[in-house]
């Protein structure tokens, strides 16, 4: 490569990279924790999907819990389904039957238990495994931004850091490129700080970049999707987003008017989820939505996928006729996939990596924390590079202070997820609010704290040996505060509980160990 072209990839990989360094952590870690969000849900509900899976949900007693409180005569209801989960969010529209009740003109949205056969708001239901998951797109920032601009704030910049991200890696390939067999088998611990940084960098990278590369790009078609389908709807659909989603098959949909005449009597909803169930075995089901509830216009419109680990893009649904009982429409899940469903499906699979079970989680986790520290290692090169004589000592002392920042804010994560998975616990009825101000003001406080200190391997070390120690205290916490200790759960069939509880356990020790190394390592050099 000649020295030309060597500088432009240089110099283009090392100021995107240390423009997007931080925020990209954040994704890195958030998104590779919430590789475990049905488990978390579950270590923090005490609630575990594995326990109750083979339940029949009790739609019947449901539905009549929500026709006393909201009266369901006329209404759109959509129940949205969490994967692995018990739970389901509620939809309910305004009625187009006004007479029956005195909500009638009010909708509602809130989420659903149907073993404990509890209610709660959005707030009330919120958990650390939604809060990680939109912590690694950054939707937090959506609620933080004290400017209506017309777009998610959040999501525009998850998009440009992705871009930048996608740039960064294909400007580093290249730069190693030449070299990039040697390099990969080259590591050399006892050499200068900047060597050592280096190759640590290199390696990782090298190793971790199709995993990254595949990242990157379905974290900018996410994206993309989400922000730029408002502008493209305005332009095409009138500002339709319902009718665009129908267009890409999000949504299915039938068009019934109302008719303004009562049912008999509603047929039983579960009888009709059981035989879609029967027809389509092991799909899994998604939503459901009865339209025109209680009117002789009824349908009712049940999504589902199949199992991902058999189907990797089948979508599937039927449509009932529910005054006969008749199936207007349907789909199967298990047939042959639409072109549209495989450029989905292959999208969010690769991204969220969900149809291989805990082994295909474990290994995107690692992957994910190897890019995390393909990041720090990229910061540590950078300063180290910049740390010489012949640079004006106020360009030396900003640079300091911008990576000491960045390794403040991107090593203090670790810690402060583990403390407030430890608080959450404690409290036992945490909700958006509590997960917030623990969660934000932790991890802010503590990386005042580094960033004042200076000190860039004390930083290092005692995160690791904080995170460690707090790690072993999300399991204690779990026995403590619920009972679940792992021997328990193991026992009575909770293996998502205990999955996590054992990561976390496996998460201290790894830490832990870590830390020795490093300390070790110090007093040698000593």
């Amino acid at each position: 490569m000649n020295i030309r072209n060597y500088n432009i990839y240089f110099h283009t990989h090392t100021i995107s990279g240390i423009i997007i360094c931080a925020l990209l952590y954040v994704i890195f870690f958030a998104g590779s924790f919430s590789f475990f969000k049905d488990e978390i849900s579950a270590w923090q509900g005490n609630q575990s999907y594995e326990q109750h899976k083979e339940e029949a949900f009790p739609y019947g007693t449901f539905l009549d819990s929500l026709d006393w409180e909201y009266g369901l005569s006329g209404r759109d209801i959509t129940l949205y389904f969490y994967p692995n989960t018990t739970r389901a969010y509620v939809n309910l529209s305004a009625s187009k039957d006004t007479s029956h009740h005195q909500n009638a003109l009010e909708g509602a949205y809130f989420n659903y238990d149907f073993v404990k056969q509890e209610a709660k708001s959005y707030s009330e239901a919120y958990d650390l495994g939604e809060f990680l998951y939109r912590l690694h797109f950054f939707a937090q920032l959506n609620e933080a931004f004290p400017f209506n601009i017309g777009y998610p704030f959040g999501y525009i910049v998850a998009g440009l850091v992705s871009f930048l991200f996608l740039f960064a890696l294909i400007t580093g390939i290249m730069l190693h490129w030449d070299k990039i067999v040697s390099n990969f088998y080259l590591f050399r611990p006892w050499a200068k700080a900047k060597t050592i940084w280096t190759d640590i960098h290199t390696a990782l990278g090298v190793i971790g970049f199709p995993f990254q590369f595949v990242f990157a790009v379905t974290g900018i078609i996410l994206i993309i999707n989400t922000v730029l389908l408002m502008p493209f709807s305005k332009v095409f659909y009138q500002g339709d987003m319902e009718k665009v989603f129908e267009e890409l098959e999000y949504n299915v949909d039938i068009d019934r008017d109302f008719v303004g005449k009562p049912l008999e009597s509603v047929p039983d909803i579960a009888h009709l989820i059981k035989d879609m169930q029967a027809m389509w075995p092991d799909a899994f089901v998604k939503r459901v939505t009865m339209k025109h509830y209680g009117d002789e216009s009824m349908s009712l419109i049940i999504e589902a996928d199949a199992d991902r680990r058999q189907s990797f893009s089948g979508a599937g649904f039927v449509i009932y006729d529910v005054k006969n009982g008749e199936v207007l429409r349907d789909k199967s899940p298990n047939g042959p996939s639409s072109y549209l469903d495989k450029v989905k499906s292959l999208i969010y699979r690769l991204h969220f990596g969900d149809y291989g079970g805990y082994f295909l989680k474990i290994v995107y986790f690692v992957l994910g924390i190897m890019g995390c520290i393909v990041i720090t290692s990229g910061i540590m090169i950078w300063l180290v590079a910049r740390d010489k004589g012949n640079i004006p000592k106020r360009k030396r002392r900003f640079n300091f202070w911008l990576s000491n920042i960045y390794l403040a804010i991107c090593l203090t994560m670790f810690p402060v997820t583990a403390f407030t998975f430890i608080v959450v616990k404690a409290n036992g009825h945490a909700d958006q609010s509590l997960i917030y101000q623990v969660y934000f003001y932790s991890w802010l406080l503590l990386s005042l704290y580094y960033s004042i200190r200076r000190n860039l391997s004390r930083t290092n070390r005692e995160t690791l040996l904080l995170g460690a120690i707090l790690s072993l205290l999300v399991v204690v916490s779990n026995g403590l505060f619920s009972g679940n200790w792992p021997w328990y759960t193991l026992e009575h069939g909770a293996m998502d509980i205990f999955f996590l509880d054992m990561f976390w356990l496996c998460l201290a020790v790894i830490a832990f160990i870590s830390y020795m190394k490093i300390r070790k390592g110090i007093a040698q050099k000593a």
